[in-house]
């Protein structure tokens, strides 16, 4: 398989993400908040730094002053939301959920990608809680597979089959979360491209 590279290659990285968690002490999960943010991003919702930096504290585990305390820790979690939002909003539908390299064993990569899509859930729970009873027919059907999909249980072995049926998951979990960023969200009109 051939390594995929993102806009900003540290913060596309599982194990970028997963140092941070170990140095903070977190006790959650890196795909868990990265989750939560696609989720209430999808939704429609949009932070301001203090909302991010508290609720993506919270979601970690660690003092809410963490990431007051640390440039850091603020700088990382400032630049994954900015990041985040313009790989939901690209044209290439490039984005992808955060989780871990090929090189993890396929249990480890389900757990996270369970773990992932529980935090989607949350994030778009807290967001459009009420506008998802609205939504169409298909995004309801997305979010009922969701739920089927982060109570996946762990236990699958490595084996080609195996990978092939985590692939066909993450790829339908993927698009299903762009679907739901297209159905939440109202096109932006074009602006002047400009490079971060």
């Amino acid at each position: 398989m051939t390594e995929q590279t993102t806009m900003t290659p540290a913060l596309g990285e599982f194990e970028t993400w997963a140092n941070l968690f170990t140095q903070f002490k977190a006790f959650s999960h890196p795909s868990e908040l990265h989750g939560v943010l696609c989720g209430r991003l999808a939704a429609g919702g949009r932070l301001d730094r203090k909302q991010w930096r508290e609720g993506a504290s919270e979601q970690m585990g660690i003092a809410p002053e963490a990431a007051e305390s640390s440039e850091e820790l603020s700088t990382f979690l400032d630049t994954a939301y900015e990041v985040t939002l313009e790989a939901l909003k690209a044209s290439d539908l490039s984005f992808k959920p955060l989780l871990p390299e090929d090189d993890y064993a396929l249990e480890e990569r389900l757990q996270a990608l369970s773990s992932w899509v529980r935090g989607f859930l949350e994030g778009m729970a807290i967001e459009a809680s009420q506008a998802l009873g609205e939504a169409t027919g298909e995004v309801r059907e997305l979010v009922e597979d969701m739920v089927a999909i982060s109570q996946v249980a762990a236990g699958e072995e490595d084996s080609e089959e195996g990978e092939q049926q985590f692939n066909e998951i993450m790829e339908y979990v993927r698009v299903g979360v762009l679907t739901v960023f297209t159905e939440f969200n109202a096109p932006e009109p074009p602006a002047d491209k400009t490079l971060h």
